[in-house]
């Protein structure tokens, strides 16, 4: 995974990390670059939790990373995420390190269901 997102030149502005141990060596695994907070709260946090936490982040940031923990990271891509796309494969399996990515509102505020679009969702067996 990290290679990918060298390859596709994925650099987030601002990564949220939960602070479980797997998370955090997720994190050092993939180097994501940007701005890095480990945040106890995104530990356990519900999809409803981890939607209201990006609704917080500044409008300045551009783009934002989340690396936390299932099933609430899939039920948040997938309530967010409009039809089509890899939406199909992403309800059917969420495996460790896979990414989705998903363009957002202008304003992080108004995220919420529907409101983004699913542009990519890569698994890491696909990867291989």
């Amino acid at each position: 995974m990290a290679q990918h997102l060298r390859d596709e030149k994925i650099s987030p502005s601002l990564v949220l990390c939960s602070s479980a141990r797997r998370t955090r060596e997720t994190l050092d695994g993939v180097q994501p670059g940007g701005e890095v907070e480990i945040e106890d709260e995104l530990y356990g946090a519900s999809e409803n939790e981890l939607l209201e936490r990006l609704r917080e982040v500044p409008d300045a940031t551009d783009s934002v990373m989340l690396i936390g923990h299932n099933p609430a990271i899939q039920e948040l891509a997938l309530s967010l995420a409009g039809a089509g796309g890899r939406r199909a494969d992403m309800e059917r399996k969420f495996p460790t390190a896979a990414l989705a990515t998903l363009t957002v509102p202008d304003h992080w505020r108004e995220l919420g269901p529907g409101s983004a679009e699913l542009v990519a969702f890569v698994t890491p067996k696909e990867l291989r």
